[in-house]
């Protein structure tokens, strides 16, 4: 048998080491905004453009079957998950208006509802409602754009404009990632990151002085919801709700105070800005909705199912808000409360969701006259199992996991929860007196589930027993070896 020789193997492995610096040096690149990288003039050819070799015959491509097949396996048993959460249901802490209901997601078939069909008070397990519908809306690739416009239309000093387009993340600065509140997502933009384009536009314009306005004319309607309890907003609950803002109107990190005009306190932060860049803004920032120019900047938002999966993970009270008035503008509705939860129901019932006793003020699940029942929370779940749903997965792959992830990192710690860590993934709801905890899970026989446990009549005294109780429920489905005997 041939070997080869000395000089030959030298030479295969210059090659795979210079081979693996260059692949080094790629994967290694930080993936952040503006960092020089070149888009190629032309995209490479797709597959099916390049013709194949002379002699060589290529069997015709075969469209794939579905990855999630109806198993051949046993059914669930609806007494032995009724006999398995039973015993938890009863529990005195949840208060006397509980409910459970389980849906198989292999077979899309409503297996267990207990607690009937009256609605409950959905908490935050509504934001379910309101990221389903942005998806589907919207589709999981959309981006939300910022903008600075110059206008010189009128005598005198030409004006920058912040055009807010209603980017729920839009930041003060470009935040450290990985750091505490910094969201985890692909790319924020930040109203310094467009003070910096828009000064380098200026002095290329040779405009050395500007006033600045602002523009959050996107929504309409009240900023604050009046199905909201009045202390809501000066207990910084939440913030007024706007197309423009920095840091979800907060002035400063974390849950700090709350700006009560949003869309000013962002225009304050491109005249600091742009003054700490070498131009001068004459007078204060003022409001100057319609306006229309040349575009000095503009930032895009990370996508769509990533901000969908922040506002599930952490329970994002504004960011929920904000996508709900996004529905609304894409549904061909004003950008305000009402429209927003005009445009769910038209959404979501149009996907097959049941309305009866459904009613939806917010999109955060803030306000106390919201309604959902557990059919309906249930349905909204198994839309993100639909294989004919792509565009919904994130409303299932963007929730919480159980002791690992977003606000479940706390969770399922106490006796009996050891089941369901890491294998329930479910959105938390919770107000005084209201606890709901919504997803799914994987169960000891394999099988997949959607579940909601729903209660809203719990004494203050009771809220973290009750909230483990809800704890212990989905990890005893975690751990149910429900299917029918064979």
């Amino acid at each position: 048998m041939r070997t080869r020789t000395p000089a030959v193997v030298t030479l295969l492995l210059a090659v795979l080491v210079v081979g693996a610096v260059v692949a080094g040096a790629y994967l290694g690149r930080a993936d952040t905004p503006d960092d020089g990288a070149e888009i190629p003039a032309t995209q490479p050819p797709e597959p099916g453009e390049v013709d194949p070799p002379e002699g060589l015959v290529l069997p015709a491509a075969r469209t794939p079957g579905p990855v999630l097949r109806t198993p051949a396996g046993p059914a669930l048993d609806p007494a032995a998950l009724r006999s398995t959460l039973a015993p938890l249901l009863g529990d005195a802490n949840l208060g006397r208006h509980v409910g459970v209901a389980v849906h198989d997601l292999s077979r899309d078939r409503a297996v267990l509802t207990v607690g009937g069909t009256a609605p409950f008070v959905p908490a935050s397990t509504l934001k379910l409602f309101t990221a389903a519908a942005a998806l589907a809306e919207l589709g999981p690739a959309h981006r939300f754009e910022t903008t600075v416009q110059l206008d010189r239309s009128g005598p005198g000093v030409p004006t920058v404009v912040l055009v807010g387009g209603g980017d729920p993340l839009l930041a003060r600065q470009q935040p450290d990632p990985g750091t505490a509140f910094a969201p985890d997502v692909s790319g924020v933009v930040s109203v310094d990151l467009l003070a910096a384009q828009t000064a380098r536009f200026l002095r290329d314009a040779g405009v050395r002085r500007v006033r600045v306005g602002w523009d959050a004319s996107m929504f309409s309607g009240p900023s604050v919801s009046p199905q909201w309890q009045p202390s809501y907003v000066p207990d910084e609950v939440v913030s007024p709700i706007s197309a423009l803002w920095v840091d979800e109107g907060r002035l400063g990190l974390g849950f700090s105070d709350r700006s009560p005009d949003p869309a000013e306190a962002a225009a304050a932060e491109l005249v600091d800005g742009l003054e700490g860049r070498g131009i001068g803004v004459v007078g204060a920032p003022a409001v100057s909705d319609g306006a229309e120019g040349e575009v000095a900047a503009s930032g895009r938002s990370a996508p769509l199912d990533e901000i969908v999966t922040h506002v599930l993970e952490v329970s994002d009270n504004e960011g929920a808000e904000v996508l709900l008035r996004h529905v609304a503008l894409a549904n061909g509705r004003p950008g305000s409360f009402a429209a927003g939860g005009a445009a769910v129901e038209e959404v979501l019932t149009g996907l097959g969701v049941p309305w009866d006793a459904v009613v939806v003020h917010d999109g955060s699940g803030l306000s106390r006259n919201d309604r959902v029942t557990l059919r309906a929370v249930t349905a909204v779940l198994a839309l993100g199992a639909d294989p004919d749903l792509p565009e919904l997965r994130t409303l299932l792959s963007g929730l919480p996991v159980a002791r690992f992830t977003g606000s479940l990192v706390f969770r399922f710690v106490d006796d009996g929860t050891a089941a369901g860590r890491g294998l329930v993934r479910a959105k938390t709801g919770t107000l005084t007196g209201v606890h709901g905890l919504a997803g799914t899970v994987v169960t000891r026989d394999d099988s997949r589930l959607a579940f909601a446990l729903l209660t809203d009549q719990v004494r203050p005294i009771d809220t973290l027993d009750a909230r483990a109780q809800l704890d212990r429920m989905a990890a005893a489905l975690a751990g149910c070896g429900c299917r029918r005997p064979r």
